[in-house]
This record gives structure tokens, C-alpha cells and sequence, in this order.
């Protein structure tokens, strides 16, 4: 990579709706929405509600298939000067690993994110990612039919993340990313109902934030492959916080709603500080906690 910042998953499109307002090929990675193996709708509206310091989202993985990402996003984001990778869902480990086959085949897609947290679904998701043994499944089917960097993106909606990303790395995960977004509710009090049409979703912005280093930290002194950290990430500092947790690079996702051009922003800004405290790489900083 480039740098260590990349773009979270179902917050920055397929990259190309953010090309008018930062340069994608300086971003170190980015990483396109959810994709599963069949088009899905995605829940009903309202799927989208603003909270003190963050938000809460049940789009629910809306998306046109893999079959439409390898014939019509492909052609247009291959020739992008950085790594695009894949955020891939499904509803059962054959799921999983088909849609992943048919990425694998896509020359210019150098990884995918195995999205086995989501809370946001009936079906799949996070229901894998919250028992070891429904997330070994998952990555073992994968990994049997997908033969390039395969990242493992977890729940923290668990009792013990480190064990869930130790199965991950058993059964041969190349990278785990954390965390995913936090379950949450909000009431509208008014009409007493829950703002979201299926009444929870995921939580994520800046109020996630202590739960994520936490849980970065404690992953990255437990695995032997590298962490990926992501959680209400809004600026350099915050970047900084992660990689010094272990993270070797991160994800930044609600910020992008805010400011389009954060990556680069975070990027420079990471910069800026291993220059002014006398780094000559963001080697030197990454697990100094």
C-alpha cells in the first residue's frame, strides 16, 4: 500500500462517486461497498438516523449482485492507480465463497473483505461473526476458493473478539479488520417507534471509538497477521491512535458522510505528525502501545 489509510466499506461508493472531490489513486486502498452473490434491496426506509457523535444505518448490503460489479463497476474502477477491494456478504458459507470465486477471477482486485459482521441483515452477516465456529466456517468455504489477500472484517457485537480472530487466522486469513459497527436503537418518542424500519442497526462515528482501539489493541498483541482498524476514525490523530494500537492501517467510514476529502486529510496529517515528532515511517509508530 501506499499509505495506511483506506476507505471503509458502504461509505464511499465504488470510489467513483467520490472522484470530483479527491484524487483516489493517493488513498492507499479502497474498499467498495457490500457485494453478495444475488442483487439485494437492502431494508425499507427509514435505514439511515443521526445520534449524538455518530449515526445509526440498516441499509441492509443494497446492492446489484457480483455478477453486475464484475460486468459494469470492473471495467470502471480496474484502472485505478491503488488496491480496490471487494467488501464481500452472504447468507451461508457456499454463498460466501461463490461470490468470492467469481472476484477472484477479476485480475486488477488484489483482496476482499469478508463482511461476516454485519447487524443489519436477516440473513448471514454478523450470525457468522459472532460464534468461532460460524466464522471458521465462513473463511474456511472462502478460503478453499479464493486464492488472493482475503481480509476478515469482524463483529465487536461478541463476548471475546480475540477469539473469533483467532479462528479467522486459523482457518487462514490473511488480515482481520475491526470493528464493525456497534448494534444500537434509537426511539422516536413522539410516535413511539424506533426511528429504523426494522428497529436496530449499527452504530458507528466518533462514540465507537474507544470500543474500536480497545478492541484493535487487544487483537493485535493475539494474532501473528495484520490488523486492520476502523471506528469513528475523524482525524490524523485519531489514525495515530489505532496504528499505535497495533493497527498497521485503517479504515475511515462515517467521516466520509462529513467530508469527502478526509482520507487525504488523515493521510497528511499522519504525515505531518511522524515528521514533526522525528519518524521517518509509520513503521515506527505502529503497536508502540
Amino acid at each position: 500500500m501506499k499509505n495506511p489509510v483506506m476507505t471503509a466499506s458502504g461509505t464511499f461508493g465504488y470510489g467513483l462517486e467520490f472522484a470530483d472531490f479527491v484524487p483516489l489513486d493517493q488513498i492507499g486502498g479502497i474498499i467498495v461497498k457490500g457485494t453478495t452473490l444475488h442483487p439485494r434491496q437492502g431494508n425499507d426506509y427509514p435505514r439511515m438516523a443521526e445520534t449524538a457523535q455518530g449515526m445509526l444505518n440498516c441499509v441492509g448490503l443494497q446492492n446489484k449482485g457480483v455478477d453486475y460489479f464484475c460486468q459494469h463497476i470492473y471495467p470502471q474502477v480496474k484502472d485505478i492507480d491503488t488496491n480496490v477491494i471487494v467488501n464481500v456478504s452472504g447468507s451461508s458459507p457456499d454463498d460466501y465463497a461463490e461470490c468470492a470465486a467469481r472476484i477472484d477471477a477479476l485480475e486488477r482486485i488484489p483482496a476482499i473483505e469478508l463482511n461476516i459482521s454485519c447487524p443489519n441483515v436477516k440473513q448471514g452477516g454478523m450470525a457468522f461473526g459472532v460464534t468461532t465456529s460460524g466464522a471458521a466456517s465462513v473463511v474456511r468455504a472462502v478460503r478453499e476458493r479464493y486464492h488472493k489477500t482475503l481480509i476478515v472484517k469482524l463483529s465487536p457485537n461478541v463476548t471475546n473478539i480475540v477469539d473469533i480472530a483467532r479462528a479467522c487466522e486459523d482457518e487462514g486469513a490473511d488480515s482481520v479488520s475491526l470493528i464493525n459497527t456497534l448494534m444500537g436503537m434509537a426511539i422516536d418518542i413522539e410516535k413511539r417507534k424506533p426511528v429504523l424500519s426494522i428497529g436496530t442497526g449499527g452504530l458507528s462515528g466518533p462514540a465507537v471509538k474507544p470500543v474500536a482501539v480497545r478492541m484493535v489493541w487487544q487483537v493485535a498483541h493475539a494474532v501473528k497477521i495484520p490488523v486492520v482498524g476502523l471506528g469513528g476514525i475523524m482525524t490524523a490523530e485519531d489514525a495515530i491512535e489505532f496504528l499505535m494500537a497495533g493497527a498497521t492501517a485503517i479504515e475511515i467510514g462515517t467521516a466520509n458522510f462529513i467530508d469527502p476529502a478526509v482520507t487525504i486529510k488523515v493521510r497528511d496529517g499522519i504525515n505531518a505528525w511522524l515528521d514533526a515528532h522525528g519518524c521517518r515511517s509509520v513503521q515506527e509508530i505502529i503497536g508502540a502501545v
